[in-house]
């Protein structure tokens, strides 16, 4: 096989990877709905459905980023797949809201192998004059996950049922299974015959949580001291990994490198401040519209038809001129559609939040792939897989924490009631609460992309 034959392989497989997990997070939130009153679920035990996958994710992607560096992204590709796979087949099954919160939590970890091997490998096989343009198409995959799965979602559970969302993952899964097993027969170990930090594994998982469940608990009392073991245990874990002589994330990739830390930061914030948008706009539609979860899939996939075609194209532009002036643009796009979402009514015309919805997609596909290419041409080869995981990090952790903002939010103005008639009113108010604090976070997002400076 040649090596274009290899990188266009690999590249298939990594964009379909890439699809159907970031898949699993936002289809759920159209049929969310359908699952509370099911299992008679409130507004914060819904957004828990959403949050126990992506917590999942955040805290197992860098010690399984440094497991991939150990023995090989090809075998940890595979075990993600295969795990994912399985897992949505049992989630298809949850007779309550802890079975499915357990296969959800499952179904984070596979994910979290797939995130940090997939970025790792494409950057691998594609030169840096082409790698803003692989990257682009992998990410416009996983921006499509995140916003086409609204739609998919809603029609499955509007026709289906909610847990087909779920089994649709399964034939997918075995096809990307079989394809890399077939296809791809080069491994990338770059670390092999290290040995794994587990103590430094197990302060960086205990830290994450405690720090996103904290944020959930606002404003109880709980959530300080929960914020404050994680605040504790994240400084033990850099005081540790700065004294391991074979770190779970080596942070000398930091060091002296203000654009590798600015981008990552931009990255943060850029889900922080966009990933609980179709959550909140498919509670909108479904409970203040009354609309069916089709409808309210349909609405939303205004946004990734122009996130998808534009992300390539910007992965491609930053291969040309700075990474920071496109993204940059991006950004400010993105905040200029969450401001104006912050002042949504129930009598908002349909129209004009479809306008809104494309906006964003303009914002997120000229700030992703510029954005990743610059973090990940920042560093050397040897730091590629710390680089990956640290990219599939701030995602799952930015995706977290603007579930956790809504949650928060929402606890603060309706209380832990179910979402019904008697409360649409809080329930708008909460809603266009949480644009405004979004729109402001993704301003300071605009600084962080802009102040990493020059690339080349």
């Amino acid at each position: 096989m040649s090596e274009k034959n290899d990188q266009g392989v690999i590249l298939l497989v990594a964009t379909v990877a890439s699809f159907f997990v970031p898949y699993l997070t936002s289809s759920i939130t159209v049929a969310l709905p359908a699952i509370g009153s099911e299992f008679s679920l409130d507004a914060v035990s819904l957004g828990w459905v959403v949050s126990s996958y992506v917590l999942s994710t955040a805290i197992s992607i860098v010690p399984l980023g440094r497991v991939a560096d150990i023995y090989g992204r090809k075998r940890l590709f595979l075990a993600g797949i295969g795990i994912l796979t399985v897992s949505s087949l049992l989630a298809s099954f949850a007779w309550d809201m802890a079975s499915l919160i357990a296969f959800r939590v499952i179904q984070g970890v596979g994910g979290a192998m797939i995130f940090t091997t997939s970025v790792a490998i494409v950057t691998a096989v594609y030169p840096p004059d082409r790698r803003g343009w692989a990257l682009g198409i992998t990410l416009a995959s996983v921006y499509g996950g995140l916003s086409i799965g609204p739609f998919l979602g809603g029609v499955l559970t509007g026709f289906l049922g909610w847990r087909s969302v779920f089994l649709v993952v399964v034939p997918l899964g075995i096809l990307v299974f079989l394809l890399t097993c077939r296809r791809i027969h080069e491994e990338w170990a770059d670390a092999g015959g290290a040995k794994f930090d587990a103590p430094g594994s197990m302060l960086y998982g205990v830290a994450l949580f405690g720090v996103m469940y904290g944020l959930t608990l606002v404003p109880s009392p709980e959530s300080v001291i929960w914020m404050g073991l994680g605040g504790a245990m994240l400084a033990a874990f850099f005081w540790w990994e700065s004294h391991s002589r074979s770190p779970v994330f080596d942070i000398r990739v930091f060091r002296h490198n203000l654009a590798f830390t600015c981008s990552n930061l931009a990255a943060l914030i850029n889900y922080a401040a966009t990933y609980a948008i179709a959550f909140l706009l498919s509670l909108y539609f479904q409970y203040t519209r009354g609309m069916s979860p089709e409808a309210a899939g349909l609405i939303l996939v205004a946004q990734p038809v122009v996130q998808v075609i534009f992300s390539p194209l910007a992965g491609r532009l930053s291969d040309r001129i700075e990474p920071r002036v496109v993204a940059s643009i991006g950004m400010a796009l993105t905040a200029a559609g969450l401001f104006i979402f912050a002042f949504l009514a129930a009598d908002t015309p349909i129209w004009f939040i479809a306008a809104v919805l494309i906006l964003l997609g303009l914002g997120y596909g000229f700030f992703s792939s510029p954005n990743t290419n610059a973090i990940m041409s920042s560093v050397g080869r040897e730091f590629y897989g710390a680089a990956s995981s640290m990219v599939a990090t701030m995602r799952s952790i930015g995706q977290l924490t603007s579930i956790a903002i809504a949650m928060m939010i929402f606890s603060l103005v309706m209380g832990r009631v179910q979402v019904t008639p008697e409360v649409y009113p809080l329930f708008l108010i909460s809603v266009r609460d949480i644009f405004l604090v979004l729109g402001i976070l993704s301003v300071a997002g605009v600084a962080a992309s802009y102040a990493r400076g020059k690339i080349r």
